[in-house]
């Protein structure tokens, strides 16, 4: 086929054809294949049901792939948010440093409580490790260990986190710290929550650790191991849970972000902040969802 189009280019023309000739002719052949755009389902309400009753001060759901609003109460309200701020903290890590390099435990992140890896101070260990300690675990230390790795002092990295939130349009979100603890001006919605869940979630590694009911972490040597349970209570459960993240404190209350997928396969995600029960809602709202949606 190209020879016959070069033949015809020459001979309309009369004269052999340079180079520029030929290539903008087969232009004038060339077939440009249609943009295909994989669209996924989208969920379609078909009940009239108005929701379940949940007593949790605020509540975002939506389809993962779509964005698709599936319910939503309080979702602009401004709430601490406990240890769901370590999501901004592995982001910030994830997008600026690589998870196999190693950490050398800065002193200031060991002596914390309540919910920790058992870090050492001076300790070497992969940054990774310190990511699994933050979504299995939760860990404190984890959190604090990581800022430190990043920046000079919390005040640093707390502005990173600031200036991501912007980037990410989370404009009714403020960090002061890496961990969640109850600080003034540390603040967020369910539904700022949900655009950095649709952010962090891309990664491998987050799919991955959110999972696991246990992780066991070592320094680099192999001298010290630290091992540590989910605090995520509903991975064994009846539905298909696939993570992603627990968070309490005095001020947040039971906090809690799940992934959970339909038997059909699509995955819908449940931001409660301050829940009275958040294992129990988040699996209400769960079926709720399923028994009044459908995916087409």
């Amino acid at each position: 086929m190209l020879m016959s189009l070069l033949s015809l280019i020459a001979i309309n023309n009369l004269t052999s054809p340079s180079g520029q000739d030929i290539q903008n002719k087969l232009a004038d052949f060339a077939i440009t294949p249609p943009l295909i755009q994989e669209v996924s389902p989208y969920p379609q309400k078909i009940t009239n049901n108005k929701g379940p009753i949940i007593d949790a001060k605020a509540i975002y759901s939506f389809d993962l792939a779509t964005g698709k609003t599936l319910f939503a109460q309080n979702e602009n309200e401004k709430l601490p948010m406990a240890s769901l701020t370590k999501l901004m903290t592995i982001l910030i890590i994830l997008e600026n440093h690589q998870i196999n390099n190693i950490v050398t435990i800065d002193p200031r992140s060991t002596d914390i409580e309540p919910a920790k890896m058992n870090l050492l101070a001076n300790e070497k260990i992969l940054l990774k490790e310190l990511i699994k300690g933050m979504i299995v675990k939760s860990a404190n230390d984890a959190a604090l260990a990581a800022a430190f790795y990043d920046s000079q002092d919390m005040e640093e990295f707390a502005d990173k986190m600031n200036k991501k939130a912007q980037e990410l349009e989370m404009f009714n979100t403020h960090y002061i710290n890496s961990t969640g603890f109850d600080e003034d001006e540390h603040y967020t919605t369910a539904y700022d929550l949900s655009l950095l869940v649709r952010q962090i979630y891309k990664y491998p590694i987050i799919k991955e650790y959110a999972l696991l009911t246990e992780g066991i972490s070592e320094s680099i040597d192999g001298k010290f191991q630290h091992k540590y349970n989910t605090t995520n209570g509903i991975l064994n459960s009846y539905l298909k849970v696939l993570g992603l993240k627990t968070g309490t404190t005095d001020l947040a209350g039971q906090c809690f972000i799940s992934i959970v997928e339909s038997p059909s396969g699509n995955k819908i995600v449940n931001i409660l902040l301050n829940s009275p029960n958040r294992f129990n809602e988040s699996k209400v709202l769960s079926q709720w969802i399923f028994d009044n949606y459908q995916w087409q």
